[in-house]
């Protein structure tokens, strides 16, 4: 099972390709220190909530684009042994200055309690962000495993659902005003990949009508403060 370190970021629409430029100067660093897996995905069908969204979890602007991202590691010693090599490495300092204010990205790392389905080439990603109770961790993830077969039927390629435990607190924004926590609940980073956005619309459409979730019984978290987006693939190496 791997280890993720979850990203959102609010990016000038006008930077989006110094963005991947950025993003695809610092992989080969990143592969080094023992990442896996980078992707970076570009907001395409991310709409405003009433009580959290993604714009409002990093603050964006008019002229911003949500980003969704992630990196993969073999495990949490292998993310821990990168993070410590990250901020020794000279080279990270030698990097371009990043196109997008770095003080409302949101980042932590989170691990991954369901991970299914093949992968394979990504073409859309559905990106969320759901506080849970801890005491309702278990009846989450029992949730998260009815469901994912049958988006896997459907057209979906993968489905991760990641628990983070200790997600540390930012000056300006975090996981955990994000999400509006409360009473010690934890947030999960979770996301659905798709060969398309044309697979994802028709595939969504045939997993709400499946007779499979229309009686899911108590939903184990607030829906209300599940935030929930589209999200295009700029890179992914």
């Amino acid at each position: 099972m791997t280890f993720i370190q979850g990203f959102v970021a609010a990016v000038p629409t006008a930077n989006r390709d110094a963005y991947r430029d950025h993003a695809a100067q610092a992989l080969p660093l990143f592969k080094e220190f023992g990442a896996r897996r980078m992707v970076e995905a570009w907001g395409d069908d991310v709409p405003d909530g009433t009580v959290t969204d993604f714009r409002g979890a990093v603050q964006a602007k008019e002229d911003e684009t949500v980003v969704f991202s992630w990196i993969e590691y073999a495990d949490q010693a292998a993310y821990d042994a990168a993070l410590s090599a990250m901020m020794d490495d000279p080279r990270m300092e030698d990097m371009a200055e990043m196109p997008f204010d770095g003080s409302r990205m949101i980042f932590a790392g989170f691990d991954p309690l369901l991970d299914e389905g093949p992968g394979g080439t990504t073409g859309y990603v559905d990106g969320f962000l759901i506080p849970v109770a801890p005491d309702q961790k278990d009846a989450f993830f029992d949730l998260a495993r009815r469901a994912a077969p049958v988006f896997l039927e459907h057209g979906a390629t993968r489905v991760v659902e990641a628990w983070g435990d200790d997600l540390p607190d930012g000056k300006l924004t975090d996981f955990n005003r994000a999400t509006k926590v409360t009473d010690g609940e934890k947030v999960v980073f979770a996301w659905i990949e798709w060969p398309s956005r044309e697979v994802r619309d028709a595939g969504q459409a045939k997993v709400m009508a499946d007779p499979r979730m229309q009686d899911p019984g108590a939903v184990p978290f607030d829906g209300k403060r599940m935030i929930f987006g589209g999200f295009l693939p700029i890179l992914d190496q």
